[in-house]
């Protein structure tokens, strides 16, 4: 049975009951709603996130023109939170921040001054130490006739102020300077292209609204990245652009110097828009990383030259490397050549959609026109009133006697104006019948009237009564003109097309990313010289490969600091044998190739090891092992040994021994010389007896019982020892002689306890 929630209508004192799957369906739409509509994802039509939006009109409110005094950031964030956006302060100020930031955005909308970050990904400064102003471009093509009704308004947060629900843009801001965000089930990444490749699609579309996005394209090449770089698909961008989707692939730029002493130095001049940021950073550790792992010979040394001026990442290089083979590996292994996911989501007629490039330049396109319709309509009507008003003053002054004689008979202002709309002459003086008669003949309307009222005497002066009929003329005209606009549709796109055309000289810039179909990027990896190395690991697990001659030199300080040390091949495995009864097979180019005193990496990171939940118990050359076998020993006294040769695979991963539940292996032992085992338990029970006597298993099978245990106990340590020499051990601080405390057994008996 479904539980339910009950809510209680005080007004009508009625409990209505519903389900909570319903309530949380309800809840998590309308949150989902609120985050796509209203938070994530921009208007197709200003192409405008609404935070940047309200950031953009609270600046227009406040009066941040380009050609003003900059603004305390904090001021432009904090008004814009207390009147629009209460949605907390970072928001508002990473939304400015990147506005200002002409490496993210094809033309930037706010003009910052200050340290508003770079382009490696150094963050801006506080708001209380920058400044900012509108951009020309955004109060020209964005901000413009908001005083006309052009756009809708909407009351704010808290319905004490209006804010409008779209920015009358002159242009697609949505392509120009592209869009990204993530919202609930869906997200949006839009590339910036170029202004004046936009502005000309624009154009085009307007003259031909059946016109193909492959005839767009002839204006809109692809995209323009402020950081530049070449767009490597150039043939599958009609299928991107016609279905709103799809991956496009970007390379940066490099170039090939040749520097003193034969040098050769290859040069990244340009990366690719993913790239900004850490991702700069990621990049040089990551050509660093391929040199460290051989997959490289040729680099001698890396450094970052980059500035205000631009990118410039300096690859020195061997006289005798072969430059192109390097950039082709750049291009492979690291994200100097990286995909750029194209999604152009956004909310068309109130809902989110994926919009086509020819969809997206037709409602912007269709915007344009109902803006300038609304704007044409409201400047007709202001056109209008003043016709009514100068027609009224002109007839005035044909009859500027007869008006002024019904001033001066008048009693008020309302008996005057009365007269002149409606002829009453009823309580007003005249000097003759005459007048009387002619003011009973008005019919000015009530703005005429009131215009006429409110006439100053020095509006008799002649040249003021030639300016008023001039004036009037160019009403006329500019009603003619409204009127055609607005009823000749050809005539409207003139006019937005002149608009635009006046942008496009302002603020167009030439194209910064190539478009182009280049072949896929081949590396060939040099083979590289199989070499000895010594293999070193510490007790923590760290490990790392040293040449041989660094390791005779050191060999005692090798030893005594390491758990592990043997001479490999450069291109052989390593294989760690560890107490849950696995085998990690770690390959030696993968490890790192140091100086003595490196510390090296951890084996978790070049294999399937995990330092939290294993322990390593032996190491060794895994090349060597298949002419060897091994001992396995566990914590519940079972005893095997194996033939090496069975570890003799190319898996990271293998099970090296079958364990009982709740087992655990204590000891992996290659044994030499080695005669006797002695295994020890917790509890201090000893059992010493011949190798010999251990039979040989698959790696598959548990193997035999070592030694009988009381119930609890456990082995704890296991040791092999020779027949004679040195069999001393230290357990609990005490020193025991294996051979002289320990006598002979056989395997399955109990043992003997010592006291420790």
């Amino acid at each position: 049975m479904k539980k339910q929630q009950q809510f209680v209508e005080t007004s009508e004192d009625r409990i209505l009951q519903t389900e909570y799957s319903d309530i949380m369906k309800k809840s998590f739409i309308d949150y989902a709603m609120s985050v796509i509509i209203a938070r994530a994802l921009p208007d197709v039509r200003d192409g405008l996130k609404p935070v940047q939006r309200r950031v953009l009109y609270d600046m227009h409110e406040l009066g941040m023109y380009y050609d003003r005094e900059y603004k305390k950031s904090a001021r432009i964030v904090g008004d814009t939170m207390g009147k629009y956006h209460p949605h907390g302060d970072s928001s508002i100020y990473d939304a400015l921040v990147v506005m200002t930031q002409d490496f993210k955005k094809g033309k930037v909308l706010v003009d910052g001054h200050g340290n508003f970050g770079n382009i490696e990904g150094d963050g801006a400064a506080a708001m209380r130490y920058t400044e900012a102003r509108l951009d020309k471009l955004s109060q020209i093509g964005l901000l413009a006739d908001l005083d006309k009704d052009v756009v809708d308004f909407g009351p704010n947060f808290d319905e004490t102020l209006k804010e409008p629900l779209v920015l009358p843009a002159k242009f697609s801001n949505l392509l120009v300077n592209g869009s990204e965000g993530i919202a609930v089930g869906m997200a949006t990444n839009i590339p910036p292209h170029n202004f004046g490749e936009v502005v000309e699609a624009t154009k085009a579309y307007l003259r031909n609204n059946d016109i193909t996005t492959e005839e767009l394209m002839h204006y809109i090449k692809g995209p323009d990245f402020p950081t530049g770089g070449i767009v490597v698909n150039k043939s599958e961008l009609l299928d991107i652009y016609e279905s709103g989707s799809g991956k496009i692939k970007v390379r940066g730029k490099v170039e090939v110097e040749k520097a003193k002493g034969g040098k050769i130095n290859v040069i990244v001049t340009e990366i690719p828009y993913t790239m900004i940021g850490d991702n700069i950073r990621k990049f040089l550790s990551d050509v660093a990383a391929l040199s460290e792992a051989k997959k490289t010979t040729d680099l001698v040394d890396i450094s970052n030259q980059s500035s205000k001026e631009g990118i410039r990442i300096v690859f020195e290089l061997k006289k005798d490397a072969d430059p192109d083979n390097f950039i082709n590996m750049l291009y492979k292994k690291t994200r100097l050549e990286d995909t750029f996911g194209f999604n152009m989501l956004a909310i068309c007629k109130g809902r989110p959609e994926t919009l086509s490039l020819k969809r997206v330049i037709e409602e912007n396109a269709e915007f344009q026109i109902e803006v300038n319709t609304r704007k044409y309509q409201k400047l007709l009507e202001k056109e209008l009133d003043k016709k009514e008003i100068q027609e009224g003053l002109i007839r005035a002054v044909n009859v500027i006697d007869l008006i002024i004689e019904i001033l001066r008979g008048s009693k008020d202002r309302n008996m005057a104006r009365l007269c002149m709309t409606e002829g009453k002459t009823t309580g007003i003086n005249f000097k003759s019948k005459e007048s009387k008669m002619m003011a009973s003949q008005l019919n000015f309307t009530e703005k005429q009237a009131n215009a006429i009222l409110d006439m100053r005497l020095y509006k008799l002066i002649g040249l003021e009564i030639e300016a008023l009929l001039n004036e009037n003329e160019e009403t006329l005209a500019n009603i003619a003109r409204y009127d055609d606009i607005l009823s000749n549709k050809d005539s409207m796109i003139d006019v937005i097309v002149s608009n635009l055309e006046e942008l496009k000289a302002e603020f167009n810039s030439p194209r910064k990313t190539l478009i182009e179909d280049v072949e896929e990027a081949v590396f060939e990896e040099k083979a590289q010289e199989v070499i000895d190395v010594y293999f070193l690991m510490d007790r923590f697990g760290y490990a790392k490969t040293v040449d041989v001659s660094t390791y005779e030199r050191n060999k005692e300080a090798c030893d005594s600091e390491n758990k592990y040390v043997f001479k490999i091949k450069s291109d052989g495995r390593v294989a760690v044998f560890t107490d849950l009864g696995l085998m990690h097979s770690i390959k030696v180019k993968d490890l790192p190739y140091c100086k003595l005193r490196d510390k090296g990496q951890p084996i978790d990171n070049v294999s399937n090891y995990s330092s939290e939940t294993e322990r390593v118990l032996f190491a060794a050359n895994q090349d060597e092992l298949k002419f060897k076998r091994l001992i396995f020993a566990t914590a519940g006294s079972m005893l095997k040994y194996v033939d090496a040769s069975e570890f003799d695979v190319s898996k990271r991963l293998v099970a090296a021994t079958k364990l009982n539940d709740g087992d655990k292996v204590v000891s992996v032992f290659s044994p030499d010389e080695e005669k006797n085992i002695v295994l020890r338990t917790k509890d201090g029970v000893f059992l010493r007896f011949g190798l010999e006597e251990i039979p040989e298993k698959k790696k598959n099978a548990v193997g035999v019982r070592g030694m009988k245990l009381s119930k609890g106990d456990e082995v704890e340590e296991v040791y092999y020892t020779k027949n004679a020499g040195d069999n001393i051990v230290e357990v609990n601080g005490k020193m025991i002689d294996l051979h002289a405390k320990i006598k002979p057994g056989h395997r399955d008996s109990k043992g003997i306890k010592l006291r420790l």
